[in-house]
C-alpha cells in the first residue's frame, strides 16, 4: 500500500491511499491505527511528508563506498545522531540554504527512511521488520562547514537546520518491501546523477539498525529512521558540489518513487515566536 499525506482545506493533515489507477482516496484513521481506505478519490492541493517524526534517527557512514569515499574505516557500530523533527520538508518545498547561521557548503545525501510502527523496546534482529510500518524516501541534507569545522565535534548542528530533513513523496508498507536491502537508490541535481547505487551496499541492514537503536530504548511508534548515504556526495567530488539556488534535488528509490525538491536561499528576517 502506497500512503499519502495531505493537508485538507481546512488546514489539517490527513492520509490518502494511492491506488492502481493513480488516484488518491481518502483514508479514515491514521496508518498507526487499522485504517480504512474509502471510495472517496481526493486531489489534495499540498502533499505533505507522510510521518510527523516521533524522533528522528540518523545513521552515518552506512555504505561501504561512501566511508572509502570519506576516507573513514567502516565503523564497529552504527554511527548514530539526531535531527530535530523541525527540520523536516515536504515533498515539492524548498531546501533552504542557511544564511542567518550561514553555510556554503550545503550537501545532498539519499537515504531510505524507516518509519516504526509501533512502540518497540530490545528488538532482536530476527523480528526487527515486524515493528516496520513503512519506507520512504529521505534527503539527509547536511551543511558540511557546520558539520566538520563549526560544530563543536558534533554532527547536529550541520544536520538539523530547517528544511534539513525532506521526506516523501509517500509512504510504502512494509508488505511491498519485504527487503529493504535490495532496492536501488539514486539523487541527481538538476539532470545530473549524482548517486546511483543499491541499499545492498549498508555495511548494517535495516534489521540490524533496529536491534541497535531499540536496545535498552524505546522506539516510538513514527520514529523515523535514515539509514545512511551512498558514495557520491557533493562533499567527496573534485571540486566539491554544493547546493545552490536553482538546483532541483530528486531522490528516487525503487518501489517507493521519487521525493522532488529546489534549493533556495533562506530569508534572514526574523521570525520570533
Amino acid at each position: 500500500m502506497k500512503i499519502v499525506r495531505y493537508r485538507e482545506a481546512a488546514g489539517g493533515a490527513a492520509w490518502g491511499v494511492i491506488g492502481g489507477d493513480g488516484r488518491i482516496r481518502r483514508m479514515e484513521g491514521s496508518p498507526f491505527d487499522r485504517p480504512v481506505t474509502t471510495d472517496d478519490v481526493l486531489e489534495p492541493a499540498q502533499i505533505l511528508a507522510p510521518v510527523e517524526p516521533a524522533a528522528l534517527l540518523c545513521i552515518g557512514l552506512n555504505y561501504r563506498r561512501h566511508a572509502e569515499e570519506s576516507g573513514a574505516p567502516y565503523p564497529e557500530h552504527p554511527v548514530l545522531f539526531m535531527k530535530s523533527p523541525a527540520a523536516v520538508q515536504h515533498p515539492g518545498l524548498p531546501i533552504l540554504l542557511p544564511r542567518w547561521l550561514r553555510s556554503d557548503q550545503v550537501d545532498y545525501e539519499a537515504e531510505l527512511a524507516v518509519v516504526i510502527g509501533r512502540d518497540c523496546r530490545n528488538v532482536s534482529r530476527e523480528r526487527a521488520l515486524e515493528c516496520v510500518l513503512g519506507y520512504t524516501c529521505a534527503n539527509d541534507v547536511s551543511a558540511r562547514d557546520w558539520q566538520k569545522q563549526w560544530g563543536g565535534g558534533q554532527w547536529c548542528r550541520g544536520k538539523t537546520f530547517d528544511t534539513f530533513a525532506p521526506l516523501g513523496p509517500c509512504l510504502v508498507t512494509a508488505d511491498e518491501i519485504p527487503n529493504p536491502n535490495a532496492l536501488a537508490i539514486r539523487c541527481a541535481i538538476n539532470d545530473e546523477v549524482m548517486q546511483d547505487w543499491t541499499t545492498e551496499d549498508m555495511i548494517f541492514d535495516v534489521p540490524t539498525l533496529i536491534e541497535f537503536l531499540s536496545g535498552s530504548a524505546t522506539l516510538r511508534a513514527g520514529t523515523v529512521i535514515l539509514t545512511g548515504t551512498p558514495h557520491g556526495v557533493g562533499m567527496a567530488r573534485v571540486p566539491p558540489r554544493w547546493l545552490a539556488p536553482g538546483d532541483i534535488v530528486t531522490v528516487a528509490i525503487e518501489g517507493i518513487g521519487s521525493l522532488i525538491n529546489p534549493v533556495e536561499e533562506e530569508s534572514t528576517a526574523s521570525n520570533a515566536l
